[in-house]
């Protein structure tokens, strides 16, 4: 198809067919080999016994008990849809990653795919997990609290395969959908269905809203960022930079230059590498919640937090316990399960500053203080013990971060000793095992193996009415990689999708180059529908998951 044909076909809603010159089947690395094939199940075989071999080994370390078989088979089935989501979420966002090297010769699609998903592996190794958690932040406090009930399993469930759906049917498309506003938008939808389904006697908080407005800002200005800084590089470039090779578009099968084939391969590991740190965490945060919901004693708490850190958590509780004492006006909880209630019924009314809140605070603070003491360290915490542990961190730390935003609620030396308290009761609680970073990395670098070509199609030559050039690819790859891993540092999930997108849009709204509307119009059409489709299609697999 020439290239006039391709650009007047633009990215209409039917799957797309193809026929650019630069992407047939003889293209190298394009057709499927036994290798590449081989290579596919080994990587899969391999990520699915390496986290078999984490699971058991964890839950013989901490002493757990053997599973029953009915939670066994609900525990697998769980993690293979969540590291299902992460194999989609390769199709979009790592894909995004490869698109500029892909296209531009710098690398085979073989190559690129390798190169990334190393990066993309050393992002997640190397995440923090405050991603992850900002994802679970969103959900009912009461699903968070109770993961391995019957509301737990149908929220998970519900959640992520809306998500996958949403994806796959924009990926069939190629559309550049987000996975991260497809997971959002699921947990919405489970989270309306959640409040709507619970009974009048039980009080549900339904989602949390605090954390949901702060990602959707997020996700809603990433990409206004990555237009504006991308056309600014460029911009930058053309007035810093005179090569005129670096402003042209990729011929036929040629490679760029070899310094600019560098500066590509740079900016590509950037992308991956941020990605990995900010888009492997979204389904970390879900496999965590399953673990914990199926075996509680061997995941609820951070049995690695080192002993070393105990003195000093158990000193800030106490001064913590102190504070909540203080404004209590003398009152007193009746006991730890009471306590628990208080708070849980604070958080759920959204009505957290009061002295009886106050008090059962001072008593959960004082629990988690004295079984650390009685036992010297976390990981030594009794089996039947650690579920309330967990629930009764949890509480005090979302209570807590709720107090420190009222105003007047604590003087500036009250508030400096409640962060330094939440920090310990996160450190505690929030943390992800090795085995499961590994077989997140696994299965996003799986996904890019198997549908990076309609991503880098559109990418490349369905944005702009000019095709990419290596000026632009560069721009807008660096911009993502920097926005992308700022939003990480602030534990703010982000699509690479979009912003990469926003980027290559905005090179080419700066070059002049002119923009294809029906490309644009689709994928604003995607950015609009995802939240409230796979809301729907979330909130309506919840209220059957949840009935049987």
């Amino acid at each position: 198809m020439s290239d006039v044909a391709l650009r007047q076909r633009g990215a209409g809603l039917k799957p797309v067919r193809f026929e650019s010159t630069r992407f047939q089947d003889s293209d190298r690395g394009s057709r499927p080999s036994l290798s590449g094939a081989l290579l596919f199940f080994v990587l899969l075989a391999g990520g699915l016994g390496y986290a078999l071999f984490g699971l058991v080994t964890d839950m013989h370390a901490s002493h757990a008990p053997a599973l029953a078989i009915g939670t066994l088979v609900l525990l697998g089935l769980a993690l293979l849809v969540a590291l299902g989501f992460e194999f989609v979420n390769g199709f979009h966002d790592t894909a995004n990653a490869v698109a500029t090297v892909i296209y531009t010769n710098s690398l085979s699609p073989a190559a690129a795919v390798v190169w990334s998903g190393t990066f993309n592996f050393l992002g997640v190794l190397t995440s923090t997990g405050a991603v992850a958690y900002s994802i679970i932040t969103m959900l009912p406090i009461d699903l968070i609290l109770n993961a391995g009930s019957t509301g737990g399993y149908p929220m998970i469930f519900a959640l992520l395969l809306a998500a996958i759906v949403w994806n796959l049917a924009t990926w069939a498309f190629g559309i550049p959908n987000s996975s991260s506003h497809a997971l959002i938008g699921s947990i919405i939808g489970v989270g309306l269905a959640n409040q709507l389904l619970a009974p009048a006697s039980e009080a549900s908080a339904g989602l949390q809203w605090g954390p949901v407005v702060a990602v959707l800002k997020a996700l809603l200005l990433s990409p206004l960022i990555g237009f504006v800084a991308a056309g600014g590089l460029l911009l930058l470039l053309k007035l810093l930079v005179h090569r005129r090779d670096l402003y042209q578009a990729p011929e036929g099968k040629q490679p760029p230059p070899l310094w600019i084939r560098a500066l590509l391969i740079l900016t590509c590991t950037g992308v991956s590498f941020s990605h990995g740190g900010n888009d492997g965490q979204k389904g970390m945060g879900l496999i965590m919640l399953i673990l914990i919901g199926a075996a509680p004693t061997a995941f609820a708490l951070n049995r690695a937090m080192p002993d070393s850190a105990m003195p000093a958590f158990i000193e800030t509780t106490h001064r913590a316990e102190a504070i909540f004492q203080a404004h209590a006006g003398g009152r007193a909880s009746a006991g730890a399960e009471q306590a628990r209630a208080v708070v849980d019924q604070a958080l759920k009314t959204r009505a957290i500053d009061r002295p009886e809140v106050y008090a059962a605070l001072a008593t959960l603070s004082g629990d988690i203080a004295g079984q650390i003491q009685k036992n010297g360290t976390i990981r030594h915490v009794p089996a039947e013990a650690v579920p309330n542990i967990r629930n009764d961190m949890y509480l005090a730390s979302a209570a807590v971060g709720s107090l420190v935003k009222t105003p007047g609620a604590f003087s500036g030396g009250d508030t400096a000793t409640m962060k330094a308290y939440t920090g310990h009761l996160n450190q505690g609680t929030r943390y992800i095992p090795i085995w499961v970073k590994v077989s997140v990395a696994i299965a996003l670098g799986l996904g890019t193996m198997v549908g990076w070509k309609r991503i880098v199609i559109t990418v490349g030559e369905k944005i702009g009415k000019d095709h990419l050039t290596y000026a632009q690819g560069a721009s807008a790859e660096i911009v993502a990689a920097a926005t992308i891993g700022l939003a990480e540092a602030y534990g703010l999930p982000v699509s690479t999708t979009h912003i990469l997108s926003s980027g290559v849009a905005g090179t080419m709204a700066a070059n002049g180059s002119g923009l294809q509307t029906s490309t644009l119009r689709n994928m604003a059409m995607a950015w609009i529908l995802t939240l409230p489709v796979a809301a729907l299609l979330a909130g309506v697999l919840y209220a059957i998951l949840h009935s049987l």
